[in-house]
């Protein structure tokens, strides 16, 4: 979700758990350290946590347990920096109360001194990973003040990596593992080629990781053609959400039933087993996305799957229209992409997935331009003249539970859906 305001084994790895719609990591923070599960979040730029004492963990269901919580005073290597943290995210979701610094581990990669946000009011039971760029913090958008050091920036100031930039391998539906790589790339996870575009700027700043999509379609139906659309690659988001005409095309191709109080559609669970392509394409690379990668399994409070009038079997369907909002390209388009987020050079690199791969074969990203091991510059890209607005002030969620791997100076984090991966 979105906030508003030399060839070795290199780079920094963490396994992701994966729960259909969410992606987790794992860490700890403070001395003695505190267990944590966050959401990996590309949409926003912050790093925050519950604390025990807020209104909401210390309900007497325990909401926050499950994702653990942190207590500055309970921390011998806790820095206070100051009471501006307020973040909100376009789900309506939140948190507030101080900015911090303490230590911060990810497996065997510990950073002495990150900065971060403790919510002391919050309605979000799991903290949140925002990788993004720094200056999308809310320490810059809501108090105006300069950027500081989020994750990834600070792995490269402390020498962890070289640059400021990661790959994320969501892996498929039905994975419940796949992993991002601070400062690598794995080239066992995709299929070449691995293109480059550049990310949009907003308002003359690169904020928020929005390219440009040129073509969309459905099977041989043609949804979009001589596109120059902007899209935002958002792992805090579940869905994907394009604008409203393409979209309600889509739904009279699959049969979809949209209800607009959730502002999301249903489709039989049979499409499940459909194979037809989503093709989503860059200029020149192109994503294809199978259907049955769009079909989320969902449950009632009953535990039971919910029915259309007929009886047939309904989930939810992963794409859903953007209305005034932003254009999102969520986790149901993200699974079916390997992609490098290279914040130093301000581009993009995508190509398909290789899913379910079980080799690595990890490569660093270097310094510098053409950092990017094996990526090739899309020629004479396509730029956005439609779905920009400058950057604002709502953010983003994601989920991911993460463990991270120290392997010379790549650093692999693996992830694990759902917290169901015992690590």
């Amino acid at each position: 979700m979105r906030y508003v305001p030399r060839q070795n084994n290199f780079g920094i790895s963490v396994t992701y758990t994966h729960q259909e719609t969410l992606y987790f990591i794992n860490g700890t923070v403070g001395t003695p350290p505190k267990s944590l599960r966050l959401h990996l979040d590309t949409g926003s730029s912050d790093l925050w946590v519950n604390t025990p004492s807020s209104s909401l963990c210390a309900e007497s269901s325990a909401p926050c347990k499950y994702a653990g919580t942190y207590s500055a005073n309970g921390s011998s290597t806790y820095e206070y920096i100051g009471s501006w943290f307020n973040i909100s995210y376009v789900d309506g979701s939140g948190a507030s109360g101080d900015y911090v610094s303490d230590t911060v581990t990810f497996g065997d990669a510990t950073l002495d001194r990150l900065q971060f946000g403790i919510g002391y009011s919050s309605n979000n039971a799991q903290g949140i990973l925002g990788i993004g760029y720094p200056i999308n913090e809310v320490q810059v958008g809501r108090a105006g003040m300069r950027p500081y050091n989020n994750l990834p920036a600070q792995m490269v100031a402390e020498g962890l990596i070289q640059s400021n930039a990661y790959s994320l391998w969501l892996n498929d539906l039905d994975a419940n593992t796949g992993n991002i790589l601070f400062g690598g790339v794995d080239t066992e996870k995709f299929v070449p080629p691995l293109m480059s575009l550049p990310v949009e700027s907003e308002a003359g700043v690169y904020a928020e990781f929005m390219i440009t999509l040129t073509k969309l379609q459905l099977g041989s139906t043609q949804i979009g053609g001589d596109l120059a659309l902007a899209v935002l690659l958002d792992t805090g988001s579940s869905l994907t959400y394009l604008p409203d005409a393409m979209v309600q095309d889509i739904f009279n191709l699959v049969n979809a039933q949209y209800d607009s109080d959730s502002n999301a559609a249903y489709v039989p669970c049979s499409l499940a087993n459909n194979s037809t392509l989503l093709s989503f394409t860059f200029t020149s690379p192109t994503i294809n996305v199978e259907m049955n990668e769009l079909v989320l399994d969902l449950t009632t409070s009953s535990g039971q799957r919910p029915v259309f009038s007929d009886g047939t079997e309904a989930c939810l369907f992963g794409i859903a229209p953007a209305g005034d909002g932003t254009n999102v390209l969520g986790d149901t388009f993200l699974r079916s992409a390997y992609v490098v987020y290279d914040l130093e050079n301000n581009e993009i690199s995508m190509a398909a997935t290789n899913f379910n791969s079980t080799r690595t074969q990890v490569v660093e990203i270097g310094k510098g331009v053409g950092g990017v091991p094996g990526a090739t510059r899309v020629e004479n890209p396509t730029k956005a003249t439609e779905g920009l607005h400058g950057p604002n002030s709502l953010g983003g969620i994601s989920a991911g539970h993460k463990r991270i791997l120290g392997v010379g100076m790549v650093w692999v984090v693996a992830m694990v859906a759902g917290g169901m991966l015992v690590v």
